[in-house]
């Protein structure tokens, strides 16, 4: 199946696109980076060398299996030459992948209107939908353009208020407001896209990240056609959830 993962420029989070950009590439599904200029993007650098993190360096910096996936995944044809986001449809891919990531160059990739039409239209044809962390927010504002027909009934998580919180406060005498994308949390913006018959949920207290043989760490919400994830700890049971979700999607075509 053609699987869409569209990134900024520059700073998504290595984990959250990388483990499972190389999951589904292993289960043989074709995956096509899209990128607002149709060039190669770059991941956060300081998730990947853990630079000006201090102390919560173990903590926070990619591990050792992000890193090795995002080595792979940098060396692939379709991440060295991506399409830009002008040229994607939604009606060219099977399924959409949407990494997270919080520093300033996110923005315009969460506030594309056109990545938002996507997203909507996607889920809207019950096409399979994965989104973590930051990249949940795309749902949350294609909703609020598209009022009530994306994401409004759904049950998902997304980074909690917990989580986004707990790394500011760990940081922020060093760091500033590198981990506060926005003035409002996310957990807090996608809380209020949600109807009666939606529902945010925080899952477990997330401290250990999961990994390939512990994927019991990773907490998901799959809601229908779509899957959604807190960050990057849950992006193991995320990507081996949406690789059994585009099966199905493919045994019902």
């Amino acid at each position: 199946m053609r699987v869409l993962m569209p990134l900024p420029s520059t700073d998504f989070d290595p984990t959250e696109s990388s483990v499972p950009f190389v999951r589904l590439s292993e289960a043989g599904h074709q995956m096509i980076v899209a990128t607002p200029d149709g060039r190669p993007a770059a991941a956060d650098e300081r998730m990947l060398s853990g630079r000006g993190l201090g102390p919560w360096k173990p903590m926070l910096r990619a591990d050792t299996n992000a890193r090795n996936a995002y080595a792979r995944m940098e060396q692939h044809p379709a991440f060295r030459q991506p399409i830009r986001w002008a040229d994607a449809g939604s009606d060219q891919f099977d399924a959409l992948l949407l990494p997270g990531g919080h520093a300033p160059g996110m923005r315009p990739y969460l506030e594309s209107e056109h990545l938002q039409d996507i997203a909507s239209s996607m889920l809207q044809t019950g096409k399979p939908v994965a989104a973590v962390c930051h990249g949940v927010l795309v749902l949350a504002r294609a909703e609020r353009r598209h009022r009530g027909r994306v994401i409004a009934d759904r049950q998902l998580t997304a980074l909690t208020m917990a989580q986004e919180w707990s790394a500011l406060l760990l940081t922020i005498w060093w760091l500033g407001t590198y981990y506060r994308t926005y003035p409002i949390s996310v957990q807090r913006e996608v809380s209020k896209t949600l109807t009666q018959g939606g529902r945010f949920l925080t899952g477990p207290f997330a401290l250990l990240r999961d990994a390939p043989g512990k994927l019991n760490r990773g907490f998901v919400v799959r809601d229908r056609n779509l899957l959604t994830a807190r960050w990057p700890g849950d992006v193991h049971r995320m990507a081996e959830t949406f690789v059994q979700m585009l099966e199905e999607a493919k045994a019902r075509a």
